[in-house]
């Protein structure tokens, strides 16, 4: 019987390390992938070890030659700078916070991979995620979250059902720690590797003066603002803030205050005393589900408004026009335009979209 052949992204990290030691060991026939992303000019000396650097290249190398699998390297620079690092820049621009790691799966890791997987005749593609596929008895495709605290559904919500389909993710009912001891049993040259936890292209995630950098223009000092309109003194420019931010302001007013609202248009960040950043409800768009095509009807969920939170009781009602509104039973803190609100039904993601400004 002839094997089935994996394209397995390899970031060089533990968990896709593993993954392909499971893949293996499962009788899947695997070839390591570790997908260029960065352009050049962002390789710095100081982002060496960061997710998708050059280090990360030769440690998925040797992974591979350890497990006796073939490693390519492919060059998706051009389709990373173009959704991921444009998109980013341009949100922030906009007074939005995005999530570059969604984007990336998005068009990335789950779309271009894909399709060179195809057309060099794989059966499927594979990641170290953390989360489960399964096929429903009416043979949906559906995503669920992993039991381990490292779940990683939410920032995979934008799956089609032939993404689904197509990608294996061995990783999905282990946790981390099980994770690090099958590579450590292993011998893996990454078994004690720590996880890397910033932007891959920002560097010191320092987004401010990245976006500078990377469009030529500075962001403009404006007003900070009370919910009356009233000048409370002056911000950086609209790229240094995020909605719920209390750090970092620049300005000293005796008490918290929190970003609640960033004007593009006027250039004026309105802040508030604490409660102000919490909301009750959210329009959200750009949708994506994956149990069904379309909502039609409203459904009690739970959602999460960004990847650590808790997920939150509410409800999801259909606007039509790609547009919901999620109703919470307890307000959320920090709900920022720009960023993914996802939603489950339990341990099934129903889907999710991008938080809009109301």
């Amino acid at each position: 019987m002839t094997k089935k052949k994996v394209m397995l992204g390899m970031s060089g990290g533990v968990d896709s390390s593993v993954a392909a030691l499971l893949l293996l060991n499962a009788g899947y026939d695997v070839t390591g992938v570790t997908m260029r992303l960065r352009p050049d000019k962002y390789m710095s000396e100081s982002q060496a070890g960061g997710c998708c650097s050059l280090d990360d290249i030769d440690d998925a190398r040797r992974v591979a030659y350890k497990l006796g699998i073939d490693h390519l390297v492919l060059n998706f620079t051009d389709v990373f700078e173009k959704d991921v690092i444009d998109y980013f820049a341009a949100q922030y621009a906009a007074g939005l916070t995005p999530n570059p790691c969604i984007a990336c799966n998005r068009h990335v890791k789950f779309d271009a991979m894909l399709r060179r997987a195809k057309e060099l005749d794989f059966d499927y593609i594979a990641t170290g995620h953390y989360a489960i596929i399964e096929q429903n008895q009416n043979g949906r495709w559906l995503l669920k979250k992993a039991p381990s605290s490292k779940d990683q559904s939410y920032v995979l919500y934008s799956f089609t059902q032939e993404q689904l389909s197509r990608t294996l993710m061995p990783l999905g009912k282990y946790t981390k720690p099980q994770a690090r001891k099958m590579a450590e049993e292993a011998e893996l040259p990454v078994a004690h590797k720590p996880d890397s936890q910033e932007i891959c292209f920002v560097e010191n995630n320092d987004y401010a003066s990245f976006i500078e950098n990377y469009t030529g223009k500075t962001s403009p000092t404006g007003n900070f603002i009370d919910k009356d309109g009233n000048i409370l003194g002056r911000h950086l420019g609209i790229t240094h803030y995020t909605i719920g931010q209390r750090k970092g302001l620049g300005v000293s007013f005796g008490k918290p205050m929190y970003v609640t609202k960033i004007d593009t248009v006027h250039n004026e960040i309105t802040l508030g005393e604490e409660g102000s950043q919490y909301s009750n409800s959210l329009i959200a768009s750009d949708l994506n589900f994956i149990p069904f095509d379309t909502l039609d009807k409203e459904m009690q969920i739970t959602a999460k408004v960004r990847y650590q939170s808790q997920p939150a009781n509410a409800k999801l009602i259909p606007l039509g026009n790609d547009k919901v509104r999620v109703e919470f039973e307890q307000p959320q803190r920090a709900v920022t335009p720009g960023q993914a609100v996802v939603f489950y039904d339990g341990d099934i993601v129903i889907g999710g979209g991008t938080i809009r400004i109301e």
